[in-house]
């Protein structure tokens, strides 16, 4: 959240064409903040990947964060690992492989994030995705995103 809230602060320094909106975090740790003590709480994260992690930030994109992880865990626990551990995603420029990285997006929903860009707001983002899933959906999708 520390650099989400970062983030935030640079973009109203550097004016509106800079502004992004950050969903909430919800307990999804950043993988490009996230301290390595923190990393090591995290399940699934061992003290070598949480050594790997910290040695490669920063992270630009989540592929560069599943390459990386992908070494050490499978397919299945790194959909596990997703739910605690992330690195957000612009939504307006994310690859589809990025987005279907997010845990539960289906091929289907990818589409639909896609077809709605560019998003000007998460409140757009939560009007038209909300279309396919629950609210309580949405806002579990939104601690991955952020909308420049």
């Amino acid at each position: 959240m520390q650099t989400r809230t970062i983030l935030v602060a640079l973009c109203s320094l550097l004016g509106a064409a800079a502004y992004a909106q950050v969903g909430t975090n919800m307990g999804v740790r950043d993988a490009n903040s996230a301290s390595e003590a923190e990393l090591v709480i995290t399940p699934l994260v061992d003290t070598g990947l949480a050594a790997k992690i910290v040695a490669n930030r920063p992270f630009a994109s989540a592929t560069e964060l599943d390459e990386l992880v992908s070494a050490s865990l499978n397919p299945q626990q790194r959909k596990e690992l997703y739910g605690r551990l992330f690195v957000t995603i612009n939504l307006n420029t994310a690859t589809r492989e990025e987005i279907l990285l997010i845990p539960g997006v289906t091929d289907r929903l990818a589409h639909e994030f896609e077809e709605y860009r560019p998003y000007t707001s998460l409140d757009q983002f939560r009007r038209e995705i909300g279309k396919y899933v629950d609210q309580k959906e949405v806002a579990r999708f939104e601690r991955y995103l952020v909308i420049e």
